[in-house]
């Protein structure tokens, strides 16, 4: 039988819970729960934010990446519930993103890979990134290139060589990732690989690296010797 969240204890209210003890005493269920403000007419927001967590293996990248229509999928959330979910996790997101202020010098595969992974981060589609770069390997600019599905993004090696020119770039960079979590090379990504190396060395820039990207793992051409 559902208890209603009137009668539990104090101690096992979320929000009075939050408000008494501070946010960071909260599990992962007690904040989603939270986000749900209710459950439904069998089970309390608690529980219902407990098998949503089960369901993504205590995940919340998982979670993230679940769409409004699958979140609507389980019984007791609707569109005010889901909505809030998928709002409440890319504003995370995009404090992660907030854009650093420094300047960052790439020396190695892993420096590369700590400047784009963010953005990355809980992508279920592929995006392909840029890392425009000076003679000291600074960071000039940091640029979004483009977007694609599931299983491929399209790159432009001219509008790539054109932003390269833009921002007097001498070396640069290359990233996007892999959804599926295979970081092997596709043909089609080993074969722009080689062009876009071969088009800038001609404007007497350096392709330094290309990496492929899923959450905390990456794929190096430079490191495994394809450049």
């Amino acid at each position: 039988m559902k208890i209603g969240i009137k009668n539990w204890s104090i101690q096992d209210m979320p929000r009075e819970k939050l408000i008494k003890n501070g946010k960071a005493t909260l599990t992962d269920s007690e904040l989603v729960a939270i986000l749900l403000v209710a459950g439904s007419r069998s089970e309390s927001a608690l529980t219902l934010a407990n098998r949503l967590l089960i369901h993504v293996g205590h995940n919340l990248s998982a979670l993230a990446k679940l769409s409004i229509a699958e979140l609507k999928a389980f019984h007791g959330i609707g569109d005010a519930k889901a909505i809030a979910i998928v709002a409440a996790l890319e504003l995370a997101n995009r404090k992660i993103n907030i854009p650093q202020v420094h300047v960052h010098t790439i020396n190695s595969s892993e420096s590369a890979y700590q400047e784009l992974k963010l953005h990355f981060l809980d992508l279920a589609h592929e995006e392909f990134w840029v890392l425009y770069l000076n003679r000291a390997n600074k960071v000039i600019e940091k640029k979004f290139h483009s977007k694609g599905g599931i299983s491929g993004t399209v790159a432009d090696i001219r509008i790539i060589l054109k932003g390269a020119l833009l921002h007097s770039a001498s070396n640069l960079i290359v990233a996007h990732n892999h959804p599926s979590g295979k970081l092997d090379p596709s043909p089609q990504d080993l074969n722009l690989t080689q062009k876009l190396k071969e088009s800038a060395a001609l404007m007497d820039i350096q392709l330094m690296d290309h990496l492929i990207i899923y959450n905390e793992q990456y794929f190096s051409f430079a490191d495994q010797g394809k450049l």
